[in-house]
């Protein structure tokens, strides 16, 4: 049994904290999952989208029975006052499907989980719905999992597009198991030259966004266990 479980989209979104894991691949109902597992922490990479949060989400819970769930990743911004690189931990996580909503005990604001990419437009209609403050793909799926197993959720974000930036339709390359094609893209992107000072600026502040992602949940589990340690008799 582990203590936390994290679910993120892609590995470079925790590149910070699966360096020095062990990394395993296990199978659960038929499909191959690699888990990256360090003493009471173990994190998936289950792809973009719910239904891949979904089913990392199922799996990690069946084979490591964890007592947190957490949903890590990129998100990004509905206002104007969250930059790239700023880590965001809601209060609350909707579900744009129906609205349903999760509570979580520590955090500030709203993230919004949308089904598709979001654009500058799509940002401005989720902000206005749910007065949110980010989207992200897969939370509210990883929320869910966590609830019907009765397990703690937790969500840590950091924003990796600002409110005006104009994703470069990424949504047709994600394919059915959340999986990006990144050669595809490339190749869509390289006959393409107005996309390509975009795409330059995402790889950017996708990597700004990782870094810090990573020194704030490395921070993080520095201060939990220095925690538990000072309880210790």
């Amino acid at each position: 049994m582990c203590k936390v479980a994290i679910v993120s989209a892609l590995e470079r979104e925790v590149s910070g904290l699966t360096r020095n894991c062990t990394r395993t691949e296990r199978e659960y109902q038929g499909r191959k999952f690699i888990f990256f597992e360090q003493n009471e922490m173990v994190i998936v990479c289950g792809g973009i989208g719910m239904e891949a949060a979904r089913w990392a989400a199922q799996a990690i819970i069946a084979l490591y029975h964890p007592v947190l769930l957490q949903s890590v990743g990129f998100a990004g911004a509905l206002q104007a006052d969250l930059d790239v690189g700023d880590i965001f931990t809601p209060a609350v996580v909707v579900d744009a499907r129906d609205g349903s909503r999760t509570r979580i005990a520590a955090g500030t604001g709203t993230l919004v989980t949308f089904m598709a990419v979001a654009d500058e437009h799509q940002k401005a209609s989720l902000e206005r719905a749910y007065n949110a403050q980010a989207v992200d793909m897969e939370a509210a799926a990883v929320a869910a999992a966590a609830a019907a197993h009765g397990i703690q959720f937790a969500a840590t974000k950091v924003i990796s597009d600002g409110l005006h930036f104009e994703m470069p339709g990424m949504s047709r390359f994600i394919d059915s198991q959340g999986k990006f094609r990144s050669i595809r893209f490339a190749g869509f992107v390289g006959l393409r030259p107005w996309l390509w000072r975009p795409v330059v600026t995402l790889a950017s502040n996708s990597s700004k966004a990782a870094r810090n992602l990573g020194e704030y949940l490395q921070r993080s589990r520095r201060g939990a266990t220095a925690a538990v340690e000072a309880n210790i008799p």
